[in-house]
């Protein structure tokens, strides 16, 4: 057949070549228009009124900064305070199509308008759901048979979308029943299961306690408590013994009347039925009801005020990298408790455990607001100064992925793109050293992380990869000007502008590229060099 022919593979492939090439500029032509033209303003979002217990929270830590004679903090600007909101509550740095849109926006309360957009977004709920199912069922995917890691993710993740009060979700994890795969809740009971066993209570009791009321109790599962601990062996098992009736058959999981939680304690010579019984505040313990509800009941109630405290802390610590107590799931039943914990779980609790309304209150202080720039020594420690810390190894992919991609890769990217994010995240923090659970320890980075970053794919591929798709080469290429190029990679990389002295050096390396390819090399070199830098790397 001819070459020419209609139906020639020649003349196909130069025609889908072709198409795609057609897409990629009007893509690029797209993406010129708002490099050039700030997007226009969004009509404010109507947000809940958070004003009064966040001056509360303020007061009470100006009242401590002043006692130790720390000076208040100056505010950040609008862009790193967004950035500090992308990074904690979706994983990455916001896109250069993000930051044009908040750049657009006049008037007050930017970053609060900016944070509805947030938290009605699928990347919030998806984050925010992957780093709680590290604490309740860590990051192994269990018995494949009988646990679906994805599905109680997916269901966290719906949950957290829709705001559902977060006491109601820690009721469902605990006394859920049925299949793993229909009812995503399960997946709690089940991971812990082990063959010809079923379900693990000791493990059960464990994450119960840390994970949902912050209390290290299963320190006494083998021996009572010393140097000063107040928990001994039988508070451990007994609070296991609330999952002596769970039993897992070809029905899925339910309880079983008959079924009782043994255990030989230390010192004894034979195993005993144990009795279900909580370590703390048992008249907020229902009298009648399966093990399992009475439980959850137990946990989740108003007046067990560590239930508050707990998840209070764990979200200070997700939005700063840093809890207000350490480590995150050991907290004192009775205090002391640092400035405006008391308050921020009050608050909590009166507002029937909303998350959604916690993240305004707790982004709204001045110590979320603060800059992280501070001439006192003791700013920090104190919360006077927003904590500098390094990005955990997901928030690092994430942030090189977005900022190789000019427009935000949320829900209504192409799913292509959705899924090639996803597994060059899962690869690079497998590479870079994954934690598991979040022990918040901001530990420094080790050679071997640092070479993955500077000699790895996952820089390379984004910066050096197809010019058509790459952010760094289309606004080479888009930009009016030399100075605008390099303001526009410095809001994609840094999510800030440079200073004169930063432009005018990157800007003269790329008046020296004389041709497309060469000055494609240099805004690569550009884009490669503010990703190995420090300040990529850390939030401030």
């Amino acid at each position: 057949m001819d070459s020419s022919s209609p139906t020639s593979p020649a003349l196909t492939w130069l025609r889908n070549a072709a198409v795609v090439t057609a897409l990629a500029i009007i893509g690029g032509l797209a993406a010129w228009v708002w490099l050039q033209k700030p997007a226009p303003d969004q009509p404010p979002n109507v947000a809940i009124d958070v004003s009064g217990i966040v001056m509360r929270v303020n007061a009470a830590f100006e009242a401590d900064w002043a006692s130790k004679g720390i000076p208040a903090p100056t505010r950040a600007d609008d862009l790193t305070i967004l950035r500090r909101l992308s990074l904690a509550l979706t994983g990455s740095i916001p896109s250069l199509e993000d930051i044009r849109e908040v750049q657009a926006m006049q008037g007050d309360n930017v970053p609060e308008r900016w944070l509805t957009r947030l938290l009605a977004d699928r990347r919030t709920s998806d984050y925010l759901a992957e780093r709680l199912a590290r604490v309740y069922v860590g990051t192994e995917n269990g018995p494949f048979l009988i646990y679906r890691r994805r599905r109680l993710v997916e269901w966290l993740s719906d949950s957290l979308l829709q705001n559902r009060p977060y006491d109601r979700i820690v009721r469902e994890l605990i006394e859920s029943k049925g299949v793993w795969t229909t009812n995503p809740a399960v997946n709690f009971i089940t991971v812990t299961n082990e063959s010809q066993k079923g379900p693990d209570e000791k493990k059960l009791a464990a994450k119960v306690s840390r994970a949902f009321l912050g209390v290290r109790i299963d320190c006494v599962e083998c021996h009572d408590g010393k140097l000063g601990s107040p928990w001994k062996q039988s508070d451990f098992h007994q609070l296991a013994a609330y999952f002596g009736q769970t039993k897992f058959d070809f029905t899925g999981l339910r309880d079983d009347p008959k079924q009782h939680y043994q255990m030989r304690y230390l010192g004894e010579t034979e195993p005993a039925v144990i009795s279900a019984k909580v370590p703390w505040k048992p008249e907020c313990m229902p009298d009648q009801g399966p093990p399992r509800s009475r439980l959850a009941d137990w946990v989740t109630a108003k007046e067990n005020k560590t239930f508050a405290r707990t998840l209070v802390n764990r979200f200070w610590a997700l939005l700063f990298n840093k809890p207000l107590i350490i480590p995150v799931d050991d907290l004192p039943l009775d205090g002391p408790f640092p400035p405006g914990m008391e308050l921020l779980a009050e608050d909590f609790i009166a507002h029937d455990f909303n998350l959604h309304r916690l993240i305004r209150v707790i982004t709204a202080t001045r110590v979320f607001e603060a800059s992280s720039v501070t001439d006192h020594p003791g700013a920090e420690a104190q919360w006077a100064a927003f904590p500098v810390t390094r990005l955990r190894p997901e928030q690092m992919a994430g942030s090189v992925i977005q900022a190789a991609s000019l427009c935000s890769i949320g829900a209504e990217a192409p799913v292509i793109f959705r899924i090639k994010r996803d597994i060059d995240v899962r690869n690079f923090v497998k590479r870079y050293g994954d934690k598991g659970e979040d022990d918040f320890d901001n530990a420094g980075s080790t050679i071997p992380q640092r070479l993955l970053l500077m000699n790895g794919n996952m820089v390379t591929d984004h910066v050096k990869g197809n010019p058509l798709l790459s952010a760094c080469t289309r606004i080479g290429m888009l930009s009016p000007d030399n100075r605008a190029a390099v303001e526009s990679a410095y809001l994609a990389v840094f999510t800030r502008k440079p200073s004169a002295e930063e432009s005018a050096h990157f800007e003269e390396r790329l008046a020296s590229a004389k041709s497309m390819s060469s000055r494609s090399i240099a805004m690569s070199d550009l884009y490669w060099t503010l990703m190995n830098a420090t300040e990529f790397s850390w939030n401030h």
